[in-house]
């Protein structure tokens, strides 16, 4: 990992937090050390800050750190890791009980320490660090494991009732040196050759797409494979529909895959000896990003493609718009949307951060934002349907720490799942951005415009994990590496470089 509203003229000194005074205590060089109440007073409350902690449970069985986290498409509650230790957990993020550590020491002298949360299921098999970790749609048959030697195991779900909470390994395939990333393909109701699948990107530049089905001959099958890249493929994201795979990479391109032949069905031909519909360089100047691209994000109404490079450059790139595909574009959303005349087409060119663009997401209809998350610590949200004009620049997100990732709240429900009413599929809360950081601390935020916390929008935030500090060997770590937050938003699950995953309930 390369460490990822509305309210017009906002001023951005409103974004910077507030400032923190420091109590200066003058020393009695007389006073007996044994009882210097001032600098004990002190060290009680830098205990209290260092000891918060506002999640309702944790699972702590890896042994360093954890760098990955998926959820279960249907049911949400059933949770993966992957870590430095080479294994992957899965474990039910429900909370056994209400929290009983105390805020500080003062509370409570003796603290009992609560019980971590049991894992269902550890899946080894790994001789490398887990960086990439997936359950499939629609139903969460099978959840993958992919790591730094060139892995990707699979497991499928041998409950009756698929409820998620036994495991059973499938097969295990090695095509490439390191796995980077893995995506899996969205599942439309009818869309039979997009169960199970999911794409992987490597370190060679390749990019793969795989079948899951333990019946046949061979349970990781390949669909096909892309080598268009010339350095590491660095990220990837599927079309809402499934039926395109957007990829970028350290070498600065940009290439958008007919995965299954929809994009050629509706006579859009791709680059010869290829199946590119889109293909961009850093050859182009006008989409040359010096130092690479390492973020993707397609609209929900799959017309656009959002890239994030080096320097807080992002790229906004229109896609074939296919028959039969989402049609969020429509009505307010249409912004979002591109026709198969401007497929490739660079719609525009954006720099309001000074960082690499680590994190991209797109909200849902009926908003039309773009959010960018920076290593230099802000996020940007772009109006989309304003010619991607900044909306707001929170330039203190995360305290001058890397932010590692941003997400709407999404409002698509799982096919599989019982449908519910639009609240409960986050439709009626699209406007809700979460974000994680370096500094160890879960942010949301009100989209729609700065009404809370000095005009920023902060709505909440969460602690418990540490920020990052330096090691002994003088290198960064500390921090969430990433989150989950399932369709409502009510419980986010984090991944830890603490080597612990936290849960928090939103209240």
């Amino acid at each position: 990992m390369s460490a990822q509203d509305q309210h017009q003229g906002e001023d951005e000194d409103m974004f910077v937090g507030a400032d923190e005074g420091e109590e200066i205590v003058n020393r009695d060089e007389d006073h007996p050390m044994d009882s210097d109440g001032e600098e004990d007073q002190q060290m009680s409350y830098e205990q209290e800050i260092t000891l918060q902690n506002d999640s309702s449970a944790h699972f702590d069985s890896h042994n360093d750190s954890i760098f990955c986290i998926a959820q279960h498409p249907i049911h949400n509650n059933i949770i993966i890791t992957g870590a430095g230790d080479d294994l992957a957990y899965i474990f039910d993020s429900s909370p056994a009980e209400k929290p009983i550590l105390p805020r500080s020491y003062e509370s409570n002298p003796q603290p009992r320490e609560r019980e971590g949360l049991q894992a269902l299921a550890k899946l080894d098999g790994h001789s490398d660090t887990v960086n990439a970790v997936a359950f499939t749609e629609p139903a969460g048959e099978y959840v993958v494991t992919a790591g730094l030697d060139g892995k990707l195991r699979a497991w499928r779900d041998s409950t009756p009732q698929k409820t998620g909470i036994a495991w059973e390994f499938v097969a295990e395939a090695q095509e490439v040196e390191e796995i980077n990333w893995v995506a899996v393909c969205p599942y439309s109701q009818g869309s039979e050759e997009k169960r199970n699948v999911i794409a992987m990107g490597a370190n060679d530049g390749s990019a793969w797409v795989f079948r899951i089905d333990h019946t046949d001959s061979q349970p990781i099958s390949i669909i096909q494979t892309f080598f268009q890249h010339t350095a590491s493929c660095t990220a990837g994201a599927w079309s809402p529909d499934g039926n395109l795979l957007a990829t970028v990479s350290e070498d600065g391109s940009f290439y958008v895959y007919d995965v299954f032949g929809a994009a050629a069905a509706a006579g859009i031909s791709g680059s010869p000896g290829t199946n590119a519909v889109v293909g961009l360089t850093a050859e182009d100047q006008r989409f040359a990003v010096d130092g690479g691209l390492y973020s993707v994000a397609i609209s929900p109404g799959g017309g656009i493609a959002a890239v994030g490079g080096a320097e807080g450059h992002i790229r906004i790139v229109g896609l074939p718009r296919l028959a039969g595909g989402a049609q969020a574009g429509k009505g307010k959303g249409a912004a979002q949307s591109a026709t198969a005349s401007t497929a490739g087409t660079i719609i525009a060119a954006l720099q309001a951060q000074s960082d690499g663009i680590e994190t991209l997401s797109f909200s849902q209809p009926p908003l039309t934002l773009l959010a960018a998350g920076s290593v230099d610590g802000s996020i940007a949200l772009y109006d989309a349907a304003h010619r991607f004009a900044v909306r707001r620049n929170i330039k203190e997100a995360h305290e001058g720490n890397a932010v590692v990732k941003v997400e709407f709240l999404q409002s698509r429900a799982p096919i599989a799942a019982p449908r519910a009413g639009p609240a409960a599929q986050g439709q009626a809360r699209s406007w809700l951005l979460t974000s994680v950081g370096l500094d160890g601390v879960v942010r949301r935020w009100d989209a729609r415009g700065g009404t809370t916390a000095a005009a920023m929008g902060l709505l909440k935030e969460w602690k418990g994990h540490m920020g990052a500090a330096e090691n002994e060997d003088g290198e960064q770590a500390g921090g969430i590496m990433g989150f989950v937050q399932g369709f409502d938003g009510k419980r986010i699950v984090t991944a830890g470089d603490d080597g612990v995953s936290l849960v928090f309930e939103e209240e």
